[in-house]
C-alpha cells in the first residue's frame, strides 16, 4: 500500500469514529498511532470490552495507545516523539489540551455528527431525534481546546426521516462523516490551505450525555409526538422503559396511530385480530410494534399479545 505524504494521529472510541479511520486507512495514508479510551467494563459479567475504535485498530495492525487522561507530562512527550503532521478526531470523548494540539503542524480536525454550531457535546444524535430536527448532518472543524468549538471546514447535511433512530442515523452519518474527513484531508496533503468559518456562538446549543434515567416514561406526562422522538432516540441506548405486570418492559418501536382514541394515558387496547396494540398518551395513542420484557427477547406486537394474553384496559405504568 503507497502511503500519502501526511502521517497521521487518529483519536477515536465508539463505532462512529471505525469509519473515518477505515477510510484514512484505505486512501493509503499512514496511521502512525491509534488513541482511543481506555477498555471499560460492559455487559451482564461486567467483563473489560475494547472500543470498537481499538477493534479495528488491531484488525489493521495499527499500534493502540489508551491514556485514561491526556494532560499528562508522559503522554504529550510520546505524542511529539512521533513526529506526525496531523491529528484526525472522531468521537475520541476527551478535551484535548492545547499542549497536544500545538504538537501537529498540519493541525487537528475533528468530525462531529451534528450541523454545529447544534448540538455541540456528546450525544448531538440522540438529542437531534429527541428535538425533533428535521435535518442532522455532520461537520468536520479544527479541533480548539473548548468542547466542539473549533472553526468550522465542511458542512453536509440530510433529511432526518421521523421513523428513524440513533442506530441507523449513526451508520449513515457515520460514512457521511467519514468521507468528508477524507477530503478535507486530502486538500490538506495536497497543500491546499482548509477555509475556516467561525461558529456562531449565539446559536450554540449542547448535546449532554445520555443517562439511563432519561428512558423512564411516565405516562401522564408526555405526548405521543414527544414519546415516538423518544423512542426513536433511545434506540439503541438506553431504551424507553416503564412497567408491565410489575416487570419491566422496553419499548423499541412505535408509532402515532391517529384513528384509534383511548382516552386513559398507559392505558393498553388490542384489535380484534389480536395482531396489533395501542397504547393511550395525554393527547392520543401510539401503536406499538416492537417490545421486551425483562430477561425476554424483543417481540412483535403480535407475539407480545399471545405470549402474555394481554386484556384490553390493562396499562403499562
Amino acid at each position: 500500500m503507497m502511503n500519502k505524504k501526511l502521517k497521521i494521529v487518529f483519536a477515536g472510541t465508539p463505532k462512529f469514529a471505525v469509519q473515518t479511520l477505515g477510510a484514512l486507512y484505505k486512501e493509503g495514508y499512514e496511521i502512525l498511532l491509534v488513541l482511543t479510551q481506555p477498555d471499560r467494563k460492559a455487559g451482564r459479567g461486567m467483563n473489560l470490552k475494547a472500543s470498537p475504535v481499538k477493534q479495528m485498530g488491531e484488525d489493521l495492525s495499527l499500534p493502540i495507545y489508551q491514556p485514561e487522561k491526556l494532560n499528562d507530562d508522559i503522554v504529550q512527550k510520546k505524542l511529539l516523539e512521533l513526529n506526525a503532521d496531523i491529528l484526525v478526531v472522531a468521537a475520541y470523548g476527551l478535551i484535548i489540551p492545547s499542549e497536544i494540539l500545538d504538537i501537529f503542524p498540519k493541525g487537528a480536525y475533528n468530525v462531529h455528527a451534528s450541523l454545529l454550531p447544534l448540538w455541540r457535546g456528546a450525544a448531538p444524535i440522540h438529542r437531534a431525534i429527541e428535538a425533533g430536527d428535521s435535518k442532522i448532518g455532520v461537520t468536520i472543524m479544527s479541533v480548539s481546546s473548548k468542547l466542539d468549538a473549533g472553526d468550522m471546514i465542511r458542512k453536509r447535511s440530510v433529511n432526518l426521516g421521523k421513523d428513524e433512530n440513533t442506530e441507523d442515523v449513526t451508520k449513515y452519518l457515520s460514512i457521511l462523516g467519514a468521507e468528508l474527513m477524507v477530503n478535507v484531508i486530502n486538500d490538506i496533503n495536497n497543500n491546499k490551505i482548509p477555509k475556516l468559518i467561525k461558529q456562531n456562538e449565539g446559536a450554540a446549543t449542547y448535546a449532554n450525555k445520555i443517562i439511563k434515567s432519561e428512558g423512564k416514561v411516565i405516562w401522564r406526562d408526555v405526548t405521543s409526538e414527544q414519546i415516538i422522538r423518544k423512542i426513536n432516540a433511545f434506540n439503541p441506548f438506553p431504551g424507553v422503559s416503564c412497567f408491565f405486570r410489575g416487570k419491566v418492559i422496553k419499548i423499541w418501536k412505535a408509532s402515532i396511530e391517529d384513528k384509534i382514541k383511548i382516552n386513559k394515558p398507559g392505558s393498553l387496547w388490542v384489535n380484534s385480530e389480536k395482531s396489533s396494540l395501542f397504547l393511550g398518551t395525554v393527547d392520543g395513542t401510539i401503536e406499538l410494534k416492537e417490545v421486551q420484557l425483562a430477561g425476554k427477547r424483543k417481540m412483535t406486537a403480535k407475539e407480545f399479545i399471545f405470549a402474555n394474553e394481554i386484556e384490553n384496559g390493562e396499562s403499562l405504568s
